[in-house]
């Protein structure tokens, strides 16, 4: 079996051509701006060859609709999608929710709530940033149970206060922002 993995040329957290995991294993892959663009780049050859090729951070490919339905449908691949579902902010995140109805199968993994331990169902961004596209680790982002997401909780407050600590004059804001962000 010829596996491929391909992750977003915007994901440079851990290594540049390589799939880490938080827990720092790596496999290597090939880093892309686009999907469309991997078979051409990878070789045609090569790429008649390959049985499964698996996206990594699928959320910021532009092309991931037209892509999975391309290399499943018309070249008869496996294809297997990690992604965010959602944003920050609960919001649907990149094509990730587009291409379920295209899916053989459908699992939606969980982390454990950084506050209680129970399931974490979403994300509490750290900072005041904004931007939909903010690409960070423990750093910048939290997973947490929907009790820690909607409920002002003092220990998700203070841990996001402690991230901002180094700056001290946004940090009083930054907070704030943060704790309005969880409120229902």
């Amino acid at each position: 079996m010829y596996v491929a993995m391909v992750k977003s040329s915007k994901d440079t957290r851990y290594a540049k051509d390589s799939v880490v995991t938080h827990d720092g294993i790596g496999f290597p892959c090939w880093t892309l701006p686009d999907l469309m663009s991997f078979p051409d780049i990878f070789g045609q050859d090569a790429y008649a060859k390959l049985d499964v090729i698996g996206i990594d951070e699928a959320q910021f490919f532009g092309d991931l609709y037209e892509f999975c339905c391309e290399v499943a449908d018309d070249d008869g691949k496996t294809v297997i999608v990690a992604g965010l579902d959602g944003d920050y902010l609960r919001r649907s995140f990149g094509a990730v929710l587009d291409i379920i109805p295209l899916a053989d199968s459908v699992t939606k993994l969980t982390a454990r709530c950084e506050v209680c331990g129970q399931k974490a169902f979403f994300t509490l961004r750290k900072t005041c940033d904004t931007r939909t596209e903010l690409i960070g680790g423990a750093d910048v982002y939290m997973p947490v149970c929907r009790k820690h997401y909607v409920n002002n909780n003092q220990v998700v407050v203070k841990a996001s206060k402690e991230v901002l600590d180094s700056d001290k004059a946004r940090s009083e804001s930054c907070v704030e922002t943060v704790a309005a962000m969880i409120q229902p």
